[in-house]
């Protein structure tokens, strides 16, 4: 039972055909795969529930993008380590997935090449970037801008994704466990603070941040 439990994982990723070869992949070298998730905050209630070794996350998914469920999942299950699945090469995203606890960062087209090694590392307490992705260009960054604040708070983060994925107020009230009144809060501080008063500029504002793909 104890073998099972150090090599227990959590697949999170929108897409069922993706997932199902990642659980292949993962079940052929001898890893446990204990959930599937198809958006980022099934990833978080199933992370807590199953208390995996490895969750592995989509950087794009609906309702909640990997990135912030990584955030949440290092705060709420700290024992489990991260591997960020994503589509970007740029630097900036890795440094992005390192400062919200993820130890792997893997090129989505790489997956099958690169996530077993990613995860015998993040194993023994390293940090794998996808080859092509600059380590010291990343420990360079962390560098410089590892005390920057962000701009917004995860949960205001979380309701700008579903507000510019077309939920309105009551959806994400309801989606969020929140009153009606709570969520139009988030919503008029979110404008506030990125000094964008419109639907079309929160969702521009959403794709150049990566809280969402275009």
């Amino acid at each position: 039972m104890s073998m099972v439990l150090r090599k227990s994982v959590v697949i999170a990723d929108d897409h069922q055909m993706f997932r199902q070869g990642l659980r292949g992949l993962l079940e052929t070298e001898g890893f446990h795969v204990a959930a599937e998730a198809e958006n980022g905050q099934a990833a978080i209630r199933l992370t807590r529930q199953h208390s995996p070794q490895i969750t592995i996350l989509d950087y794009s998914m609906p309702v909640l993008n990997g990135l912030d469920a990584a955030k949440e999942i290092q705060r709420q299950s700290p024992q489990t380590a991260m591997v960020l699945l994503t589509m970007y090469d740029d630097e900036k995203y890795a440094l992005q997935a390192l400062k919200c606890g993820v130890r792997g960062f893997v090129l989505k087209h790489q997956a099958a090449a690169d996530l077993i090694s990613a995860i015998r590392e993040i194993q023994t307490g390293s940090i794998y970037l996808s080859p092509g992705i600059s380590a010291a260009v990343v420990k360079n960054l962390m560098s410089k801008h590892g005390e920057v604040s962000e701009l917004l708070t995860g949960r205001e983060r979380q309701v700008l994704q579903l507000i510019a994925e077309g939920y309105t107020t009551k959806d994400i009230a309801d989606l969020l466990h929140l009153s009606v009144k709570t969520a139009e809060s988030h919503r008029s501080h979110i404008m506030h603070k990125l000094d964008v008063h419109n639907i079309a500029g929160l969702v521009r504002y959403s794709i150049r941040q990566g809280i969402i793909v275009a």
